[in-house]
């Protein structure tokens, strides 16, 4: 069943709505996925979502019949965010069969993607890992969909630019990040616009976890720049709100990657919270068709697969946009190449995604054997007291800019 087809039919209540009911898919062998994730450590504050979200798409597309009458079995297993533990997750779950991985992990991911890349197998990095994995000639086996850390800054500066009036040559731009590998992945693609902007770049590096941002907050007050950008996570946000106050910068000009959620805002203080901006990759709240859905055939009736609150999360949002591209990918696999799926099969389904937006869910997705991003579309979102009010359209900017940086680097990989 086409993923498209079935989440539209739900949501307008034409199938379930009148009791008409489709077989469950049971007959056939499983699809299955290894979620090879942090579910005790670092990660905690967005595992639990994507890992619940994956697990009900899976339960709601087996009800309806599967994907071409196989069913989809997710596989979850905790890692810690230890790289030789995502390693040993990854090397027990190909032993039983297991060719479609997800780490959710920046470290994790690049310490599996060589034997994933040399084993053949997929890796789905939907929001994490390496930047330049999205290009598909140099990692023909991993499936970064959606923008990376480096369109979405760059798609950040583009919104600033449109703010500042079209103009960024006498602006100054802040970058507080946390200073490891996930809050260091955007400098060098800020570095390069500033210098064809000509904006002034004030960097901001927090040390982990993010409990201690007043001398950063110090100095921004200080440079006074027009606009910070941030890279930090869950607390982070909180702990820089109070600095916000303290330092008297103004919370709209604070613009987040992806990850703060409606946990942070509740920790923030929604009031509080009020004029905060938001780069995402997926559309937030309960609205969204496919999770109408899962709200009104799960969970209403007590059967999701965990709890109801956390379907009320971003996260679990992005988690079922992961896994949405995930299954319709398979479909056209098999759609095209017949069963049993194969690692190579798989592949092309990925490549074959056009236009694919799981019914309003995310920025639309056009993968081919090139580009195994989809085009690094985001939106901007502001927090205006209640809810999340989108202030541009599903846009990517600077692609010229970023597919340059993307390609300096992945000349340089190797597998060995």
């Amino acid at each position: 069943m086409q993923i498209r087809q079935y989440i539209k039919a739900v949501a307008l209540t034409t199938v379930l709505a009148t009791g008409a009911t489709v077989a469950a898919a049971q007959d056939k062998e499983p699809i299955r996925f290894g979620l090879c994730f942090d579910l005790s450590k670092s990660y905690t504050f967005v595992t639990p979502q994507v890992a619940q979200a994956a697990q009900d798409l899976a339960m709601y597309t087996n009800d309806n019949g599967g994907i071409e009458g196989h069913p989809v079995e997710i596989i979850v297993r905790d890692h810690g965010n230890e790289p030789q533990r995502g390693v040993e997750c990854y090397e027990q779950l190909k032993r039983d069969g297991v060719f479609i991985f997800n780490f959710l992990s920046t470290p994790v991911s690049n310490a599996a993607l060589p034997r994933v890349m040399k084993d053949g197998n997929i890796l789905m990095q939907s929001f994490v890992g390496r930047g330049d994995a999205v290009d598909g000639e140099v990692f023909e086996w991993v499936f970064p969909v959606g923008p990376t850390y480096w369109q979405q800054a760059a798609n950040d500066v583009a919104f600033i630019k449109e703010q500042m009036g079209g103009d960024l040559a006498s602006a100054k731009i802040g970058f507080i990040y946390l200073d490891y590998p996930f809050g260091q992945e955007p400098i060098e693609i800020l570095k390069t616009l500033s210098e064809k902007e000509g904006f002034e770049l004030e960097l901001y590096p927090v040390a982990l976890p993010g409990s201690d941002q007043s001398g950063a907050w110090s100095k921004i007050r200080r440079d006074k720049p027009d606009y910070v950008i941030s890279w930090l996570l869950a607390g982070g946000h909180v702990v820089a709100s109070k600095e916000m106050r303290r330092n008297r910068f103004p919370i709209d000009r604070y613009l987040t990657s992806n990850w703060l959620n409606e946990v942070d805002i509740a920790n923030i203080g929604t009031e509080e919270a009020k004029g905060i901006l938001r780069g995402t990759n997926v559309a937030g709240g309960q609205e969204v068709p496919i999770v109408k859905t899962m709200l009104e055939t799960y969970y209403a009736n007590g059967e999701g697969s965990g709890p109801e609150s956390l379907v009320r999360d971003v996260y679990y949002n992005t988690g079922l946009a992961i896994y949405s591209v995930g299954v319709e990918a398979a479909r056209i696999a098999i759609a095209e190449n017949g069963w049993p799926l194969t690692p190579e099969s798989m592949k092309t389904g990925y490549e074959l995604l056009s236009g694919f937006d799981a019914n309003g869910l995310m920025a639309p997705v056009t993968l081919t054997a090139e580009d195994h991003g989809g085009g690094g579309k985001t939106r901007i979102e502001q927090w205006d007291g209640e809810a999340w009010v989108p202030l541009t359209d599903w846009s990517a900017d600077y692609l010229d800019v970023v597919w340059e940086v993307i390609e300096e680097s992945s000349e340089k990989f190797s597998v060995e």
